[in-house]
């Protein structure tokens, strides 16, 4: 069965740091690009960073320069640093894969950002 489980969000006061972490399973992971996405209340979902299968990340503007995706192919597991988070980065932040074709996304870990 193919799964992503994320964990590791939380309540973090502005300019705080908070990292991320998706495991996944049942295909393989290191062959395949993996995603952040967030959904901040009453908006769409947006694209937040990938990964390559070959390890190149990228982030999206918003978070230039304040996160940091990263991939440990032996751990299954893909990870998002944040730091100098905003309260503005409050969102469900969700791991993502596109798995033969399957739209695969993790069920969610939630980012509160407030003092």
């Amino acid at each position: 069965q193919v799964q992503l489980v994320e964990s590791g969000g939380g309540l973090v006061q502005p300019g705080g740091s908070l990292t991320l972490s998706c495991v996944a399973s049942g295909f393989a992971f290191s062959s395949y690009w993996m995603y952040w996405v967030r959904q901040c209340p009453g908006k769409e979902r947006e694209l937040v960073a990938s990964m390559s299968s070959g390890g190149d990340g990228r982030v999206f503007d918003f978070a230039k320069g304040r996160f940091t995706i990263s991939r440990d192919d032996d751990k299954n597991t893909v990870y998002l640093q944040m730091n100098s988070l905003k309260p503005e980065d409050t969102a469900t932040y969700y791991c993502r894969a596109v798995v033969r074709g399957n739209d695969i996304w993790g069920q969610g870990t939630q980012v509160t950002v407030s003092s």
